[in-house]
C-alpha cells in the first residue's frame, strides 16, 4: 500500500481528540517469540510464534512489523507489514468453549490484542485506529494455518474457524510509536467503502457473486495477499475451505 501523504496523516492525527465511534477496549495485550509447539506427522518440530502471553509492562514500542517482544516463526506466510498486529474479540471465547467443551482463554488464537466491543461484522477493512502514539489500519481477516490446530489440539478447529466467521483481523501500522498496554484505541477514521472484515472473509469462503467480489477486491486498504486470493476466485477458483 503506498505511503500516505504527510497532510493526510496529519489530518488523521487531528481527529484523535474527536473519535467518531466507540473505542476499542483491550482485555489483554499479548506477545510471544517463536517456540516449538509440537511435531508434524514426520516427527519434525513445529515452530511457531502463536503462543502469546499477556504483557505486564505499561507501555510497548510498536514498529511497522511487530509489537516489542513479538515475532513470527515462518515469515513466508506470517507477519509482514499487512499483518503486523492481530486482534481477536474476547467475546468469541465463551461461544467456542460452549461449542467445543474447551477452556480457551486469552491468547488461545495467537492474538496480540484481545479486544472487547467490536466484532467482525462492524469493523471495516481500512478503519484507522489511534493507539497511543501509533496509527494502525485494519487490513484483512485472519486465515488460519495448521499451527492453530496443533497448538490447541483440535484438528477440527480450522474448518470451524473458517465457517464461523469468527476470524479476528490483522492491522498494518501506518505510524509507529509507543502504545499504552491498557489501551484503549480510538477509531479515528471509518473506511468509506463500508466493507467489513466479515464481508471480506465471506468473499473468500462462501459463494459470492462476481460483482461483490470485484467490489471487495478493489477496496484500496485491503491487504495485497487477500486481494490476490479474491482475484483467484474471480478467475474461477472455488471458495476456500480448509481440509
Amino acid at each position: 500500500m503506498p505511503e500516505r501523504r504527510l497532510d493526510e496523516r496529519m489530518n488523521i492525527r487531528d481527529r484523535r481528540d474527536a473519535p467518531a465511534a466507540p473505542p476499542i477496549e483491550f482485555v489483554s495485550v499479548n506477545i510471544g517469540l517463536p517456540t516449538v509447539i509440537g511435531a508434524n506427522r514426520w516427527g519434525n518440530p513445529i515452530r511457531s510464534g502463536i503462543v502469546k502471553r499477556p504483557v505486564a509492562a505499561a507501555t510497548l514500542s510498536l514498529d511497522t512489523l511487530n509489537l516489542e517482544g513479538d515475532r513470527q516463526a515462518d515469515l513466508t506466510v506470517h507477519g509482514g507489514a499487512d499483518k503486523a498486529v492481530y486482534a481477536y474479540p474476547s467475546e468469541h471465547l465463551p461461544r467456542w468453549n460452549e461449542e467445543l467443551g474447551t477452556e480457551f482463554g486469552i491468547g488461545t488464537f495467537g492474538e496480540n490484542l484481545s479486544t472487547a466491543g467490536w466484532l467482525e461484522d462492524a469493523v471495516r477493512i481500512g478503519d484507522i485506529w489511534a493507539w497511543g502514539e501509533a496509527l494502525l489500519q485494519v487490513s484483512q481477516p485472519r486465515s488460519p494455518c495448521y499451527k492453530l490446530a496443533a497448538v490447541t489440539g483440535r484438528p477440527d478447529l480450522l474448518k470451524r474457524f473458517v465457517r464461523s466467521g469468527r476470524t479476528g483481523w490483522y492491522l498494518r501500522v501506518l505510524e509507529p510509536g509507543t502504545v499504552r498496554v491498557a489501551g484503549p484505541a480510538q477509531v479515528v477514521t471509518r473506511d468509506p467503502a463500508g466493507i467489513t472484515v466479515l464481508d471480506a472473509h465471506r468473499a473468500l469462503t462462501a459463494e459470492t457473486g462476481r460483482h461483490v467480489l470485484e467490489i471487495i477486491a478493489n477496496v484500496p486498504a485491503l491487504a495485497e495477499a487477500w486481494r490476490d486470493r479474491l482475484h483467484a476466485r474471480l478467475a474461477g477458483m472455488p471458495p476456500y475451505d480448509p481440509e
